[in-house]
Order: C-alpha cells, then sequence, then structure tokens
C-alpha cells in the first residue's frame, strides 16, 4: 500500500504541473489571434547574461514569423537562385529567380524534419521572402507565399495536400509589397485575401481546397488579415482593404455592413482590434478610424477617425505595420516614425509618446515593435532585435528590462533592421532574421 506521503507528493505534484500553463503559438498573434501570451511560469526580468538559448538554426530571408504547434515549429523563407542578385534599390520590382521553402523543426532541438520547396520567381518590392505566419490547424499547416502560392501541407511529412496560385486562379497582379494577409481557419474553412473583382477575400474548404464563395472588389487587396469579431450576438468576419472596413458573415461572405476609409499606397497593414462594441484601425497616412458596434444587429456607426493624412505631422496613431493592443479605454501603438502612443479609446486624444522602445529614442521612419501582453506587462520586440518587457500603462511606459535576441539583417530606409514577428510558445520565445531563427528560454 502506498504511504500518504507519497500520495501526497505525486498530488502536488500534479497540482504543480496544473498550475503552469503552457501554450502553442499555431497562427498570427497566437492562439486567438489576439496578440495574448497566457501561459504561467514566464520571467519577469531576464537572466543577468539575457535569456538562455535553446538553439540556433541557419534559414534564409523572410519577413514571416514562427508558428509552433504540438512540438514543432514551422517557418517560410526565400533561397535566390544561382548568380541571382536583390536590387539596391528595395522598391524596384523586375522579376528575380529563386524558390521559396516551407521549413519545419523540432521544437526541442531545432532539427529539420522536413523541408518543401518550390520555384518563386518575385515581383515583389522589399524581395526578403515570405511575409504570411504559417496557420497550424490539426494535422495540416497552411502557407501563403509573397507571390500568391497558397498550400496546405501535411503537418508530419509536409505532404502537398492542396495548392492555388492566387495569379492564375483569379487573373490578378502580385500587390506591391506583396500578398501578406495571414490566413485564417474558421471552422471547415480557410478564408484569405486573394484579389480581383469579385475575390477580394475567398473562402475555401480547408481540407480539399474548393472555393466555397468569395466576396468584395477593391482595386488593391491591401496586407490586413481576415479577422473574427463578436458583436450583437454575431460573428462577423472583418475585412480591410484599401477602400473600406467591411463586415462579412463569414459562412457566406455577405456583407453585414461597410465604412468607407480610403487608404494611400494601399497600406491597410495592422489587424483591426475590438473591445467590446468598438472596433478600431490604424493606417500609415491616414491615422486611425474608431466605429462603434452597433449592439442588437450587425450594424455599425463611425465614432471618430483621424482628420489629418499624413505620415510625419500626426495626432492620434499612424501604424504601418504593427498591431495596436486595445484595453479598457486606451489603445497602445506604435506610430509612423517610430512613436510608442497611448491614445483615448473614445475620442482618439493622445495621452502620452515614448520613443525608447522601438530604436532607443530615435525618429525613424517606418520604426517597429510588436507588442504582446502577458499579465500585467508587455513583451517588446523591436527592429533592433531586442525584446524588452514593459508596462504601457495610461500613466506612460515603464521598461523593466531589455535583451538582444538577434542581428538586424534586413534593410529598410537605410538602415539594417528584423521585422518578423516573434512566436511566445511553451515559455520560450522564437525570433527570426534573413539568416536564422532562433530559441530562447522564457522560463521563470
Amino acid at each position: 500500500m502506498k504511504s500518504k506521503s507519497h500520495l501526497l507528493g505525486l498530488a502536488l505534484g500534479q497540482a504543480l504541473a496544473l498550475s503552469v500553463i503552457a501554450d502553442d503559438w499555431p497562427q498570427w498573434l497566437g492562439p486567438k489571434r489576439d496578440g495574448v501570451w497566457r501561459e504561467s511560469g514566464i520571467v519577469k526580468k531576464f537572466p543577468t547574461d539575457g535569456p538562455k538559448v535553446n538553439w540556433r538554426v541557419p534559414i534564409g530571408g523572410g519577413y514571416a514569423g514562427p508558428a509552433v504547434a504540438k512540438s514543432r515549429v514551422y517557418v517560410t523563407d526565400r533561397q535566390l537562385a544561382k548568380d541571382a542578385t536583390n536590387p539596391d534599390n528595395q522598391f524596384d520590382r523586375g522579376n528575380i529567380p529563386g524558390s521559396e521553402r516551407v521549413i519545419c523543426l523540432d521544437e526541442k532541438t531545432g532539427r529539420q524534419l522536413w523541408m518543401h520547396e518550390y520555384d518563386c520567381g518575385y515581383t515583389v518590392s522589399y524581395p526578403a521572402g515570405p511575409r504570411t505566419t504559417p496557420t497550424v490547424d490539426g494535422d495540416r499547416v497552411y502557407t501563403l507565399g509573397a507571390e500568391g502560392n497558397l498550400l496546405c501541407l501535411n503537418t508530419d511529412s509536409g505532404k502537398v495536400l492542396w495548392k492555388k496560385d492566387f495569379k492564375t486562379e483569379y487573373g490578378v497582379k502580385t500587390p506591391v509589397w506583396g500578398f501578406a494577409a495571414h490566413p485564417l481557419v474558421r471552422g471547415g474553412h480557410l478564408i484569405c485575401l486573394a484579389r480581383g473583382d469579385g475575390s477580394t477575400v475567398v473562402c475555401y474548404d480547408k481540407l480539399t481546397g474548393r472555393e466555397v464563395w468569395r466576396s468584395l472588389s477593391a482595386k488593391e487587396p491591401g496586407y490586413c488579415p481576415p479577422t473574427l469579431i463578436h458583436a450583437s450576438g454575431v460573428e462577423q468576419l472583418i475585412i480591410w482593404h484599401p477602400e473600406s472596413l467591411n463586415s462579412l458573415n463569414p459562412d457566406t461572405g455577405e456583407v453585414y455592413w461597410s465604412e468607407p476609409f480610403r487608404v494611400r499606397s494601399g497600406l491597410s497593414i495592422p489587424t483591426p482590434r475590438q473591445l467590446g462594441n468598438r472596433l478600431f484601425i490604424t493606417a500609415f497616412y491616414n491615422g486611425s478610424m474608431m466605429m462603434n458596434l452597433d449592439p442588437d444587429k450587425p450594424a455599425a456607426t463611425l465614432a471618430w477617425k483621424s482628420k489629418r493624412a499624413s505620415e510625419k505631422n500626426t495626432q492620434e496613431l499612424h501604424s504601418i505595420m504593427p498591431t495596436p493592443f486595445f484595453e479598457d479605454n486606451h489603445i497602445y501603438g506604435v506610430c509612423s516614425y517610430g512613436q510608442l502612443r497611448c491614445l483615448r479609446a473614445d475620442t482618439g486624444e493622445r495621452i502620452w509618446e515614448d520613443l525608447t522602445a522601438t530604436r532607443g529614442g530615435v525618429e525613424a521612419r517606418w520604426a517597429n515593435a510588436f507588442l504582446v501582453k502577458h499579465e500585467d506587462r508587455f513583451f517588446l520586440f523591436n527592429e533592433l532585435g531586442n525584446l524588452l518587457i514593459a508596462r504601457l500603462t495610461p500613466k506612460g511606459y515603464e521598461e523593466l528590462d531589455k535583451a538582444h535576441l538577434i542581428e538586424p539583417t534586413g534593410r529598410a530606409a537605410g538602415r539594417d533592421v528584423v521585422w518578423s514577428h516573434p512566436a511566445f510558445a511553451n515559455r520560450n520565445v522564437l525570433v527570426r532574421n534573413d539568416k536564422e531563427i532562433a530559441s530562447f528560454s522564457l522560463a521563470k
């Protein structure tokens, strides 16, 4: 008969195990696509010599962040063809020969488990590599390349189960900065931004690739990921393209409501953020817009929007890439030249701004930091390759700690940058640049 002390020890061990919550990061912005890291047992400050390196693995170029699911890491990159080079001016568009790859690694060791490679000449501006985070759903992983190659692969083998070529399928050209809207799984469907007349957004059967519906027309599709919200007791699919903000029935593609919001250069990028009956979007030139969501039916009215279209003379929030965070009556986000700002959600009034989080106090065009909430603080990964722990409150920005994780190997606006969103999974953070992907422990 087992002793009471032995049984007590087992019970305590099980209780301890249950008290430490671990989680994967299977898609853009995490399990719920909301930029919240819900794991427990995470450091409040870094060790004196920085986070422990679990592994580093060489990869090629890309802006796509990694996804983590069931002890595997999925990441995409680009390989230049022999003797091919990228243009000195990253805005130039040609046809640069090369390939894109989908790579699967062991989460604990970084060992490559499989890799799928396909030919893919690049016609995009800023041709470093793919843009979208893989979306993992069960035994399938969905990837979307910069030139519109949508793949469904088996997670165990890397076998391609079905694929689409948006340019061929819909008779369209590659957007200036590529296809960059992270695919969304909803039930048995996969929802993507494609392009074309009536096919700005397309819904597929996730198992077969059969088209279920298509909807909306816009000159440019933009780069904003399809986003699900719940309001008035109804699930709504939010599609923000460069001409308007739209709410759709996710089952049929039928438009519930639409609000005009034209943005310059097709730059609808950051994920829309909902809090209660309010929905917020932000653009680089055109600033911010807040919608009031009808509590009784799928409809919305304008609450406020920026009066000035400018990248430099800004009042509210003019974000280029990073998704803002919406909490209580406040919005936290990075503005056009790297200013971390706090706004009043009800009016758009700016409460404070701080430049230290993005480039250490130096203003720079498109300066960037990605925000992820964890408990009472935020992790910010900036374009210098630094991971910061900070508190963001209406009173201001308080940096608690900082660690340098990876080199900024990309180039933008004449400076070195890293513009890939990290993954926070199983008490680790995974980051990548144009040369490597690395895993660091953030466990207590």
